[in-house]
């Protein structure tokens, strides 16, 4: 028989610190610090100016805005307070908020480049499942009610998505900018 504290010590939790600085922001509100500075750019026919995407959208400085493809109905942006690692955003280019406002070019490159996105992340991240979602409107949990995004966040055996955990867990690290070169060199090779 195995002495108590043994059996104590191997029943223990552990406990690990995820580091996740760039969420800070996002929860305490203070998300302007972590936006592109403001330039004036002209917006596309009816976008919100106080829009991320749309913004996004008009503006060349893809690295800043962490846009990391343009489609010829959408584009896909880096979730910059991201649950998991790779966590990707695919919107329409215009400022849409309703699935009955998008044209059938605008659903079918949704779904071919969602679909193209699982495969590249499950190849370049070793991603072994996904949640892909979509929030419409504020009480369905969007953030950004007007513009239609659907989330891509990647998943693995063992992640918690950042909630308390109760024992050992694997964490991939990377940084938003790494993620962003090496997306931008994956798709704009294919």
């Amino acid at each position: 028989m195995r002495p108590a504290k043994v059996i104590l010590e191997t029943l223990a939790l552990k406990h690990e610190q995820l580091w996740a600085p760039w969420r800070l922001a996002y929860i305490t509100g203070e998300i302007d610090k972590n936006k592109p500075r403001a330039v004036e750019v002209p917006l596309l026919p009816g976008a919100d100016p106080q829009c991320f995407i749309c913004r996004a959208v008009a503006d060349s400085r893809d690295r800043e805005n962490l846009l990391v493809h343009r489609g010829t109905q959408l584009v896909t942006v880096l979730n910059r307070y991201p649950y998991n690692n790779g966590h990707l955003l695919v919107a329409p280019r215009l400022h849409k908020g309703r699935l009955d406002e998008l044209n059938a070019e605008e659903q079918a490159e949704t779904m071919a480049t969602i679909t193209r996105l699982v495969a590249l992340l499950t190849q370049e991240l070793n991603a072994e499942g996904f949640n892909v979602g979509l929030n419409m409107g504020r009480v369905a949990g969007a953030g950004l009610p007007g513009h239609l995004h659907w989330h891509i966040v990647p998943r693995w055996s063992g992640d918690t998505n950042f909630m308390p955990v109760l024992s050992g867990v694997d964490v991939i690290s990377q940084s938003l900018d790494a993620l962003w070169e090496l997306l931008t060199e994956k798709l704009g090779a294919s």
